[in-house]
């Protein structure tokens, strides 16, 4: 279909002649200001000076007005080829709006978006206007408040935005992916990684070492003076190397001795085994999606936005659902189902985030009122499951002779 219309659109590029009819038209203006000086210089030639304007200016709009039609025929050929490629459907029925209740959580969903593209000033007025608009369901309405937990963690999250907080922790995101991308400068980003090396290694995170292994490759290749000699730009990778990587020894020993390997081939590093370490083309880009990604987790944020995610799987699932609801009208059937979709929707593998689990025992998918929990001996089963089996007492496994209690099991998370 795209190469359908690509064709179209070249063959649109191709007819269309601006540039000529620009001329064209300029020529016309030419005619008539010279003709108007002749006239302003001496009136008494005013008769004579139209008279011999009337056949070139008629004869101008003619040559214009033939290029324009050209153009307006071919805009309605690439206009017809467009309609005929994509055909007008109607959108699937909103009926069934599983949000319509829930209009705080599109709006706190719309407002992190701004945030996390850096449109702050976008953002800021989109979140005045949400306050002057306090519609039910809102956040600061008063009859919307309801006691549930999510509501609770919705209006929190929505008061976060507001109080500037998270505006101030993405401002700082984006001053160091712009140091990290435009300036080839990881500082920045080695001191928060620093500051936050406790909640890093715990997630067993290799940003701040990934981070000082590309300052040293780009101290080895020059830093901002390619053109220094190779004895001095070793020497202060060396001395880069000696004062930080000492404190990666334990976790990255195997990583930081080809480092320091390299350096016996540095006169010719292009041939050397360890090419690949100093010469990847994606290693700045690769740290930065890396940096992004730790420090959303640290915000409790997931590194892309969901709203970028829900409209993206939206439109993938779109023609499957066009299909479903042409073929449920034909055999008059409807869709009531708000919690789940009434057929597979086929989605790439990255947007694949909550795994199924299957009870091996009761051979039920697990749900968040059945979570799957993990035993201490490391087998599975759902929640109702465990309940069933051990009653509140201890229990043997029903994989295992392994025996625990159920204040033991762990839920899992998919």
């Amino acid at each position: 279909m795209m190469d359908l219309l690509q064709k179209e659109h070249e063959r649109v590029w191709k007819r269309l002649k601006t540039g000529k009819t620009i001329k064209d038209v300029q020529s016309t203006i030419d005619l008539l200001q010279e003709a108007r000086n002749t006239i302003a210089a001496d009136p008494a030639k005013a008769s004579i000076t139209l008279a011999k304007l009337q056949n070139p200016v008629k004869a101008s709009f003619d040559v214009t007005n033939d290029s324009l039609k050209e153009a307006h025929s071919s805009l309605n050929k690439y206009t017809k080829a467009l309609d005929k490629l994509f055909k007008d459907r109607p959108l699937p029925s909103t009926e069934y709006d599983a949000l319509s209740s829930s209009p705080a959580l599109v709006n706190r969903a719309i407002a992190m978006h701004l945030m996390r593209e850096g449109q702050f000033s976008v953002a800021s007025t989109f979140l005045n206007e949400t306050a002057q608009d306090k519609t039910p369901a809102q956040p600061g309405y008063e009859g919307s408040i309801s006691a549930s937990d999510e509501s609770n963690l919705s209006l929190l999250a929505f008061d976060r935005i507001r109080s500037g907080e998270i505006q101030e922790q993405f401002t700082k995101m984006y001053h160091i992916l712009h140091e990290l991308k435009e300036n080839s400068n990881p500082l920045p980003a080695i001191q928060w990684a620093r500051e936050h090396r406790t909640m890093l290694e715990a997630r067993g995170s290799n940003l701040e070492f990934d981070l000082c292994r590309l300052r040293f490759v780009w101290l080895f290749h020059g830093g901002d003076e390619p053109q220094t000699p190779m004895p001095i730009r070793r020497q202060a990778a060396l001395d880069y190397a000696r004062q930080e990587f000492s404190n990666f020894m334990p976790r990255h020993l195997r990583e930081i001795q080809q480092l320091m390997g390299a350096m016996a081939f540095s006169p010719n590093l292009e041939a050397s085994p360890y090419r690949h370490l100093f010469n990847s083309q994606t290693s700045w880009s690769d740290v930065a999606q890396s940096f992004t990604k730790e420090f959303c987790s640290l915000l409790g944020l997931s590194a892309d936005s969901p709203l970028y995610i829900a409209a993206t799987a939206g439109a993938i699932a779109l023609p499957t659902l066009l299909k479903l609801q042409t073929i449920m009208k034909a055999k008059r059937t409807e869709w009531t189902t708000q919690d789940e979709l009434p057929v597979e929707i086929p989605l790439p593998s990255s947007y694949l985030f909550h795994s199924i689990f299957v009870c091996p025992v009761s051979k039920e998918q697990t749900t968040d009122q059945n979570p799957p929990m993990m035993m201490p001996c490391g087998h599975v089963i759902a929640q109702e499951s465990l309940q069933r089996i051990s009653k509140g007492n201890k229990f043997k496994c029903p994989y295992c002779p392994n025996e625990s209690h159920p204040r033991d099991a762990q839920k899992v998370f998919l």
